[in-house]
């Protein structure tokens, strides 16, 4: 789909049915599409002059997100994004609900290559991508839809540093403003620890080069990178993004 709006952070999910076989399929992979694509941060479309999005423009009004599916979505396919965002609004006091004639929407599309996002409500229809079967894990669902709700990566977060080593010689060259920090100016971790667990944190070799760590966490034996579902960090800062009274 974001420490900075990478308020990112997020609590496992018990997955079910249909669901399980996407996500290990997913975990058995060194990179994912939702990390290492040519856009932003490997999966978000945002111009780059952007730096948070704390403003409450880039929120959901009525903590409710508004969703369509292009005719190109098959059946199975909606009922794994529907699957994945009901798991979402289980934790949290957010709704997603199908479009009817509501003017700002994320519409679902797989016609380019890649799972990736914008972040934040942009007005308009906004293009979230799942071009295949690896974008339709649960865990992958919810990070791209978490950026559409206004979330950054995990290892953006302005105090990143306290908690993971970026290995800046095994980067992809050209490709190190992947692992820029927000600022604490336009982000807010909502008084929440860093998330390792966090759906919305990038894996150990992203954007590598040469196969080597591009991130390094500073405690030991803790895992980053997971896609099987919302941390119960996640929920947590999703919930104080939205004023959420009922959850916390």
């Amino acid at each position: 789909m974001k420490w900075s709006p990478v308020l990112l952070c997020l609590v496992g999910f018990a997955l079910a049915g249909p669901l399980k076989s996407f996500v290990d399929l997913q975990n058995t992979k060194e990179q994912h599409p939702g990390e290492f694509g040519d856009y932003f941060e490997g999966d978000i479309v945002l111009p780059r002059s952007r730096t948070g999005l704390l403003a409450q423009t880039y929120r959901w009004p009525n903590n409710t997100l508004v969703y369509a599916f292009a005719t190109s979505i098959n059946e199975t396919q909606r009922v794994l994004v529907n699957n994945a965002l009901r798991l979402i609004s289980d934790g949290s006091c957010l709704r997603f609900v199908n479009r009817t004639t509501e003017k700002d929407y994320v519409l679902v599309v797989n016609n380019e290559t890649g799972c990736f996002s914008s972040v934040g409500r942009r007005g308009g229809v906004q293009f979230l991508h799942l071009e295949n079967d690896d974008c339709f894990g649960a865990g992958t669902i919810a990070h791209e839809f978490l950026h559409a709700l206004g979330f950054w990566h995990a290892q953006s977060a302005y105090n990143r540093d306290d908690y993971v080593i970026i290995n800046w010689k095994n980067i992809v060259p050209g490709l190190e403003d992947n692992f820029s920090i927000k600022p604490n100016t336009t982000t807010n971790m909502f008084d929440l620890p860093y998330d390792y667990g966090s759906v919305m944190h990038y894996p150990s070799k992203a954007f590598s080069k040469n196969g080597k760590s591009t991130i390094v966490p500073r405690e030991r034996g803790v895992e980053i990178g997971q896609r099987r579902g919302l941390s119960g960090l996640d929920f947590q800062r999703l919930n104080r993004m939205y004023n959420c009274t009922t959850r916390q």
